[in-house]
């Protein structure tokens, strides 16, 4: 039999190769795009899971932004708060200050307290309906309040039927002595016409004793969103001596206090306390306001007389209050407009009133302008007038100047704009105060300082370039009151030949 030895075509086996290779080449490239799917999938799963991580996150740091932001706020109430304290206090006190955790630590030299106590309030609440006399109760206290912020007087505490308060913190004054008898009176006022209306009513109602002690105390402030107060020391202990020593609706106060207020309110001597370790000291009863600085000559109602008294008294915690914050704010290169020239024209102001002979109140507004007129140099000199005007208008309500007084000092400040073009007497005055050194002995050593102002600011260049400014301003310049006039007008004619002998022509 003859073997098949035939041998595959070639064409043949290239046909079968090519089959071959294209099958697993299929295969490749379907595990290829199976395994590129199962990829796209996982790391679409994997996105999937970082973008839900990723909110996650998200949502936990708004929450932890929300929670900061709260904390932040509270911390910047608290320090508003520390901040307003401070702002209260005198620079010595502020040296003193000891923070400790929420405790504060003052010392004051002069502050006034105030020791009330009701008097007959747990005997009618035992023979009459309890619940009654303790809305009543209830309602003096809360007018009490009312009375006490109205007087600029700090509440300490009240425990029971008793209470304290103290003017005088936290923020220093002078007036505290005045504020807190006024208080006193106002309460005892309106107890007396709740009395009347019981008694109407046929109705008992308690009684209330007063006693008030003037002196050094110390303060502890504490408290974080509610600052409270506290005082300690020899003042408030014999003021709650004072108190148990007094007749019921009667307000009584030490000699200390007495000597602080005597030319504001009627009082008459009482009798003699004695004080362990001090010996014995006077005690009076305040009975109203004099006769003179009332309304009805009987006390009751003070006139306006008294308020611009008071206004006096207030005027040297304003005049304290802004020389302090233009020491601090006023730029250093104001050589001329600086603290001494608003000084020089505060007591400019009261020398020309006097020669003028302006009344008390009127001296008061001269006083208070003079210590504004300048205050808008703290942002620069062009339009400072107006900036002057809008800060008084701003601080002088809250040292009791109403809207009328106001007016009148706004006017007397815009009289200073150059050229001056004052309309009353008071604008009159300011005016020539405020260039007084024009006419003055020490003329030169003021000059020389304004010329330095104005050369840093580079409105003058040269000595001889002033010097020939100083003529034309003084030969164009003149005294509104006659008072400057027969003080100044000669000095300011000598100046006048001084500089034009020093000037040296082109």
């Amino acid at each position: 039999m003859k073997k098949n030895n035939e041998k595959i075509p070639f064409c043949s086996l290239l046909i079968f190769f090519i089959f071959i290779f294209k099958q697993y080449f299929t295969n490749v490239i379907s595990n290829c795009l199976f395994v590129n799917s199962v990829n796209k999938f996982s790391m679409q799963d994997k996105s999937n899971n970082q973008i839900e991580i990723l909110e996650e996150r998200i949502l936990y740091l708004q929450k932890l932004n929300e929670e900061l932001a709260s904390q932040n706020k509270e911390l910047r109430e608290e320090n508003d708060k520390n901040i307003e304290l401070l702002s209260f206090l005198p620079t010595d006190a502020k040296r003193q200050i000891k923070l400790k955790g929420n405790n504060r630590s003052l010392r004051y030299k002069m502050v006034t307290v105030l020791y009330c106590d009701v008097k007959g309030f747990t005997r009618l609440s035992e023979e009459l309906n309890a619940e009654a006399l303790i809305d009543e109760l209830d309602n003096f206290f809360i007018y009490y309040d009312t009375i006490v912020e109205k007087h600029n007087i700090q509440k300490v505490r009240s425990i029971g039927d008793t209470f304290m308060c103290a003017g005088g913190i936290p923020k220093k004054n002078r007036t505290n002595p005045i504020e807190v008898i006024l208080a006193a009176l106002e309460m005892q006022a309106f107890l007396k016409k709740m009395q009347e209306e019981s008694e109407k009513n046929n109705k008992k109602i308690w009684n209330l004793t007063f006693g008030i002690n003037s002196g050094p105390v110390t303060s502890g402030v504490s408290g974080k969103k509610k600052i409270s107060y506290d005082v300690r020391g020899d003042t408030v202990n014999i003021a709650s001596r004072i108190e148990s020593a007094c007749e019921p609706g009667e307000i009584s106060i030490s000699e200390i206090t007495y000597m602080l207020v005597k030319e504001f309110f009627a009082c008459e001597y009482q009798s003699k306390m004695p004080i362990k370790y001090k010996g014995d000291t006077a005690l009076y009863v305040v009975k109203g306001f004099r006769p003179e600085l009332s309304i009805d000559n009987m006390g009751k109602i003070p006139n306006k007389h008294f308020r611009t008294k008071f206004q006096i008294v207030k005027f040297e915690d304003l005049n304290d209050y802004v020389l302090d914050r233009l020491e601090r704010e006023l730029p250093k290169h104001l050589y001329y407009h600086n603290l001494k020239h608003t000084i020089d024209v505060t007591i400019g102001v009261e020398i020309l009133g006097s020669g003028e002979g302006v009344n008390d109140e009127e001296m008061l507004l001269l006083k208070t302008a003079a210590l504004f007129h300048d205050f808008g140099q703290v942002v620069g000199a062009r339009g400072h007038e107006e900036r002057s005007c809008g800060v008084a208008r701003e601080i002088l309500p809250k040292y009791g100047y109403d809207e009328e007084q106001i007016e009148i000092i706004t006017g007397i400040i815009m009289a200073t704009e150059l050229p001056p073009k004052p309309k009353t007497l008071l604008q009159n005055i300011i005016c020539d105060a405020d260039l007084d050194y024009l006419g003055r002995r020490d003329f030169v050593p003021v000059s020389d300082t304004l010329y330095r102002e104005l050369k840093v600011q580079g409105i003058i260049e040269s000595f001889n370039e002033w010097n020939k400014l100083q003529v034309k301003f003084l030969e164009g310049h003149q005294f509104f009151t006659k008072t400057a006039r027969s003080m100044r007008l000669v000095n300011k004619e000598m100046q006048i030949e001084r500089i034009k002998e020093l000037i040296v022509e082109d």
